[in-house]
C-alpha cells in the first residue's frame, strides 16, 4: 500500500508551478513555463523519493493549455529529453503517478462542443503519461460529468463517448464518485458494465450517499473486483471534512487518529490511499510515518526540526512536550509525535507566543543582519504588537533574511507557511 497526495509540494523549495493567462500564451511565453513546470516536477519527484513517498498526482496544469488550441507547441519533441529524466525517475523509485483533469472535462455533456473539448483534454493527459514512459497503473481520474434533467440518458452517453475513445485513454481511464450527482452504485453499476477499475471517494459519499446504511469499507470492498491485474492496486480517495467551511471541503491536515482508524480498518486488502488535504506532502508524511512500524527516530527528528518553530508559534506547552517525547532516542513515537503537533495546531494563536517564535527566528540573523535589517525587524514587529494587525509582514521580511543568508535551516521550516 501507497499513500500519496496530490498536485502541489508544500513547503520544498523550486516546486512551485506557473501559468499565465490566455492571452500572454505566445509560444515563447509557454516554453518557458514548461521549462519551469518540468523542473520542478523533477524537484517534487526527487523529494518524493527522499521522503518514500510512492503514490503521487501530477498536476494537469504541468503543461499550460496542454488541450487547448493555443497551444501549438510540439512539446512532446521539444521536452522529450526532460520528460524522460522524469519518468526514469519515476520509473527506478516505484512510484505510481496519475493525473485528475478538471471539472471542464465533461465526456457526457449533450454540447458535442464540450465532449470534443474533454476528448482532446483526456488525450492530453494521455499523452503526458505516455511520454513518461510510465505503465497502464498510471491512471486518468475522471467524474461521470452532469444528469442534465436526465441521469440514465446522460449516463448512456458516457457509456457511448466511453466506448469511442482510443485505447490509449481507455487503458488509463477510471471513474469517480462524487459529491453532486452520480453516488458511488451508479458510478459502479457504470465501471462494471465498461469494465473501468473505479475510485472510491469517502468524503463525496458522506455527502452524496448511495445508501447509508452501507459504511466506506463495504464500498471499498464492492470497487476492489472493478481494479483487474492490468490496472495495478485498486486506489481510493481519503480525505476528511473541513469543519469550518462547507461539506465537502477538505481540511487543512489529516487528523491522524481519525485517519489510523480508517487505516485500520481497512485490514489485509489495502488499496493504494491518494490523500486530499490542504497541506499536500506534510499529510501524507504524517500518515506514511504513523503506519510505518521499522522507521528510525531520525525520521521524527528531521520532520520536528520543520515543524518546530510553527508550533512554538502556536503553543510552547506542546512544544516541550514533543522535545520530550523525542529525547529517548530508542523508541519511535509517531502517533504520539503527530498527536501533538494536531492539537498545538487545533489552538488559537496568542500574541505572546507569536512574537516569542518570531524573536527565536531573529535569533539567527542578530550576527549577520546590517543596522538598516536590526531596525527594520524590530520596527515591523513594533507595529504588528501595536496594532494587533498581521504578523504576515514581521514573516516575510524574515523568510527574505534567511534567502539572503541562505539559512536552509529556516527555509525548510513550516513556520513560513
Amino acid at each position: 500500500m501507497s499513500i500519496g497526495y496530490a498536485c502541489l509540494t508544500v513547503g520544498v523549495p523550486n516546486t512551485d508551478m506557473k501559468n499565465c493567462l490566455l492571452k500572454n500564451a505566445d509560444e515563447e511565453k509557454l516554453t518557458q513555463l514548461i521549462e519551469h513546470n518540468l523542473s520542478a516536477l523533477q524537484h517534487i519527484i526527487n523529494y518524493n523519493v527522499a521522503n518514500e513517498i510512492l503514490l503521487f498526482r501530477i498536476s494537469s496544469d504541468i503543461i499550460p493549455f496542454g488541450s487547448s488550441p493555443v497551444n501549438t507547441l510540439p512539446w512532446k519533441n521539444l521536452f522529450q529529453q526532460e520528460l524522460q529524466i522524469i519518468g526514469e525517475s519515476v520509473k527506478r523509485a516505484g512510484i505510481r503517478v496519475s493525473m485528475h483533469p478538471g471539472q471542464y472535462t465533461v465526456l457526457n455533456s449533450p454540447d458535442q462542443g464540450v465532449a470534443k473539448r474533454a476528448v482532446d483534454d483526456l488525450m492530453y493527459h494521455s499523452d503526458f503519461l505516455d511520454s513518461l514512459g510510465v505503465d497502464g497503473t498510471s491512471k486518468i481520474i475522471l467524474h461521470i460529468g452532469g444528469a442534465y434533467g436526465d441521469k440514465k440518458v446522460a449516463i448512456k452517453r458516457f457509456a457511448q463517448r466511453y466506448k469511442d475513445l482510443d485505447e490509449c485513454i481507455q487503458r488509463r481511464l477510471v471513474i469517480e464518485n462524487d459529491d453532486k450527482t452520480y453516488h458511488i452504485g451508479d458510478v459502479l453499476e457504470l465501471g462494471f458494465s465498461l469494465g473501468v477499475p473505479v475510485v472510491y471517494d469517502n468524503l463525496h459519499n458522506q455527502i452524496n450517499y448511495c445508501d447509508q446504511r452501507k459504511d466506506d469499507f463495504y464500498w471499498i470492498s464492492q470497487c476492489r473486483s472493478s481494479w483487474k491485474p492490468r490496472d495495478g492496486k485498486q486506489k481510493v480517495h481519503y480525505s476528511q471534512q473541513n469543519p469550518l467551511k462547507s461539506a465537502g471541503s477538505h481540511s487543512e491536515s489529516i487528523a491522524i487518529d481519525e485517519f489510523l482508524d480508517f487505516y485500520l480498518r481497512l485490514g489485509e486488502s489495502q488499496p493504494d490511499i491518494m490523500l486530499e488535504v490542504k497541506d499536500k506532502n506534510l499529510s501524507a508524511l504524517k500518515c506514511i510515518n504513523c503506519t510505518t512500524q521499522k522507521r528510525n527516530i531520525k525520521v521524527l527528528e528531521l520532520e520536528w526540526s520543520k515543524y518546530k518553530y510553527a508550533i512554538l508559534e502556536k503553543s510552547p506547552k506542546d512544544y516541550k512536550n514533543i522535545r520530550e517525547l523525542l529525547k529517548d532516542k530508542s523508541t519511535y513515537p509517531a502517533v504520539d509525535f503527530y498527536r501533538t503537533i494536531d492539537h498545538a495546531y487545533g489552538q488559537g494563536l496568542f500574541q505572546g507566543n507569536i512574537v516569542n517564535a518570531a524573536l527565536h527566528i531573529w535569533g539567527y540573523f542578530k550576527n549577520l543582519a546590517n543596522n538598516e535589517e536590526r531596525k527594520r525587524f524590530f520596527s515591523l514587529l513594533q507595529r504588528y504588537q501595536e496594532n494587533d494587525g498581521a504578523i504576515a509582514p514581521v514573516k516575510r521580511f524574515l523568510f527574505r533574511l534567511a534567502e539572503k543568508y541562505k539559512q536552509e535551516y529556516l527555509l525548510m521550516s513550516y513556520y513560513f507557511l
